[in-house]
């Protein structure tokens, strides 16, 4: 008995289905006639500290508010002043080490007792592993006798899970710092704090990192969560966000400046993520800026990115106070995108070249983009890009800036920007779309009839959202679907990116994410594999094809959607086929390129048992590719494609 198929109607890649016996689908691809260059830089990454992405996620530090610096200094702090000790515990803000980090704890340990001290709770705990070293560092002074400080890694049980202690401490400010191994693994363990006198001990800026951090960089990141940004061998990184680059008001944008130089002159501020939804609130989500602009570019350059930053407008998010920087007094923000270029590129012997050589990095970062607002629409927008647009073109005119085109797909709003911004001649014009599956399946052809001259179109921001904000094999595809539409006409997308990037599963705001994580572990989605394998199999130019079969069924939404490119390095053919429906549709291929008759190819499916399939801590594999060696005879050849599945085709003639 026959598997019941479905057949092709053609539209540029998107095909429609009816029921029929026998297979009539074909997808002829004009391997000889390679088409658009596809840029380099094509599959990159979005990142916003939201979810925890950088405090508690990608940024290493395991202490929360470690200057005591949140607008409640005791956050994630609590006293340890057990019945028999004779002390105090208090936090004091005059005299500090650091003027910018004005608050400070003072323990004081009295004779002949239990040690007084303070205990951290992490990031919704600390994750501590077997015989992993662990650095600790503190600004300390003692103004009293000669105590000294007890450092204690515990579990949730109070039992101790590795220590060590810290004395001969002077009566000026001066950082300390000691390391200790942890005797067993521990996703939720705390830090103790313990003064041992007599005497009063003063600390600031208390922090603790795995001392295999990335690259193993002191103040560096989570080494698991760079190794999963790595292992997508992204083209771009676009930074800080989003809506942190807006701020709830103008007083908490995102300022690039703020976040260089010593840890504690990087002022805290609110994150905007912790207030902004009521049913997921995050009362203790604050930035403390320890992963800045230098530790930005540093990761960029190790990934072999292009960094993608984003700088506010004059605008704060439009969708909370929409308050606006008077023209007038724009130049302050237009001179900190002019310093941010050179920062990133500038000699040695400028102003900002030279503080990135005194940070430890005298070679530019060759920076080539650079955005100009997030999500922002309307007249006052395009009023302020355009300043930005002449200041910036006239001194950089190789630098391309990025313009907004507000939060929506489509309308009054968005058909306005791109009106606007054509005028101006923008180079790149960033949409953003978080929508249904079915959105994302019946707009695949979105850009086939963009106009091929004027700006370019960056999707900055994408995630097709189920109903319940699953990270499903279901919502994978509808991106991978729309992907192949981006990749077709790459002559008019030239830079796309998930959105956002991390989620912890403990203190999300926000869902769909490309990568889960709590403190020990992370798993990949099926979303973050759709993007590996376009990122990974991207090719160099884009190869035309068609997809043929009868015509479509009123209604229904296609199935069935292809691009493919050419690896000119390898010569390889990559053809890459969604199917989003539920019968394996058996396909004949054509190529218009002489090839041997037997070349062998290497298959890849990305697919589950069903459309609901999720990766999870117990099952992390559940939906991940599987790669193949395979024979197949060319230039014609027939392929089975599996149902609810992505296939990655990469045809290549034997050496």
């Amino acid at each position: 008995m026959r598997k019941q198929l479905l057949i092709p109607f053609l539209a540029l890649g998107a095909v429609q289905f009816v029921a029929a016996e026998e297979p009539a689908l074909h997808i002829t691809i004009q391997a000889d006639q390679p088409g658009s260059k596809i840029n380099p830089a094509m599959w990159g990454v979005f990142f916003e500290d939201i979810n925890f992405g950088a405090d508690g996620g990608l940024y290493a530090e395991l202490v929360k508010n470690r200057g005591f610096e949140f607008p409640d200094p005791w956050m994630g702090w609590s006293k340890v002043i057990p019945t028999n000790a004779v002390g105090s515990v208090e936090i004091l803000d005059y005299d500090p080490f650091d003027a910018a980090n004005p608050h400070y704890l003072r323990v004081r340990a009295g004779f002949f007792s239990a040690g007084v001290g303070v205990a951290n709770e992490g990031f919704r705990g600390m994750g501590v592993r077997e015989h992993a070293t662990y650095r600790f560092s503190v600004q300390a002074r003692a103004i009293a006798g000669k105590p000294a400080l007890r450092i204690e890694l515990a579990d949730t049980s109070g039992r101790a899970l590795g220590s060590a202690r810290l004395g001969g401490f002077s009566f000026r400010w001066k950082q300390y710092a000691t390391e200790l191994r942890s005797r067993a693994t521990e996703a939720r363990a705390h830090l103790n704090l313990i003064v041992e006198g007599p005497g009063t001990l003063e600390l600031d800026m208390a922090s603790l990192f795995p001392v295999d951090t990335w690259k193993r960089r002191p103040n560096g990141l989570r080494a698991d969560l760079v190794q999963m940004l790595a292992n997508l061998q992204p083209g771009f990184v676009r930074f800080p966000g989003g809506c942190i680059v807006e701020g709830r008001d103008l007083t908490n944008r995102y300022r690039w400046k703020n976040t260089l130089g010593e840890l504690a002159d990087r002022r805290t501020i609110m994150n905007r993520w912790n207030t902004e939804f009521k049913d997921r609130p995050a009362p203790d989500y604050y930035q403390s800026f320890g992963l800045g602009f230098l530790e930005y570019f540093e990761l960029c350059e190790d990934l072999g990115a292009e960094p993608l930053p984003v700088l506010n407008c004059g605008m704060a998010c439009q969708f909370n106070s929409g308050q606006l920087v008077p023209l007038e007094e724009l130049d302050p923000y237009l001179q900190d995108a002019l310093d941010l270029i050179e920062f990133a590129n500038g000699p040695v012997n400028s102003e900002w070249g030279g503080k990135r050589a005194a940070l430890g990095h005298p070679a530019p970062f060759g920076l080539k983009f650079l955005g100009i607002g997030n999500e922002q629409w309307g007249a006052q927008y395009i009023e302020r890009y355009a300043k930005f647009a002449t200041a910036l073109k006239a001194k950089h005119p190789e630098i391309q800036l990025v313009a907004a085109a507000g939060p929506d797909s489509e309308g009054e709003r968005f058909d306005y920007l791109w009106s606007k911004l054509r005028e101006l001649n923008a180079d790149l014009v960033d949409e953003h779309f978080y929508r249904p599956p079915a959105w994302f399946l019946n707009n695949v052809g979105r850009y086939d009839h963009y106009p091929r001259t004027g700006p370019k179109v960056f999707a900055g921001e994408y995630a097709a959202h189920v109903p319940d904000r699953a990270n499903s094999l279901e919502s994978a595809l509808a991106e991978a679907a729309m992907m192949t539409g981006f990749e077709r006409n790459a002559d008019v997308v030239r830079m796309a990116s998930y959105a956002p990037l991390f989620g912890h599963v403990d203190a999300w705001q926000w869902r769909p994410n490309l990568i889960w994580f709590d403190n020990l572990r992370v798993i990949a989605t099926p979303d973050y594999y759709v993007q590996q394998l376009f990122s990974r199999n991207r090719g160099d130019a884009v190869l035309p094809l068609a997809v043929s079969g009868p015509a479509p069924v009123q209604g229904q939404p296609p199935r069935l959607f292809a691009s493919a490119a050419l690896d000119q390095k390898t010569g390889e053919i990559i053809l890459k086929v969604v199917n989003a429906g539920t019968d394996w549709i058996e396909t004949a291929v054509h190529l218009n390129r002489a090839l041997p008759a037997r070349p062998w190819a290497t298959e890849i499916v990305l697919t589950a048992d069903n459309l609901k399939a999720e990766n999870s801590f117990a099952d992390p594999d559940r939906v991940s590719p599987k790669t193949t060696r395979i024979s197949l005879s060319l230039p014609d050849f027939t392929y089975p494609f599996a149902p609810i599945s992505l296939t990655v085709l990469r045809l290549k003639a034997p050496n």
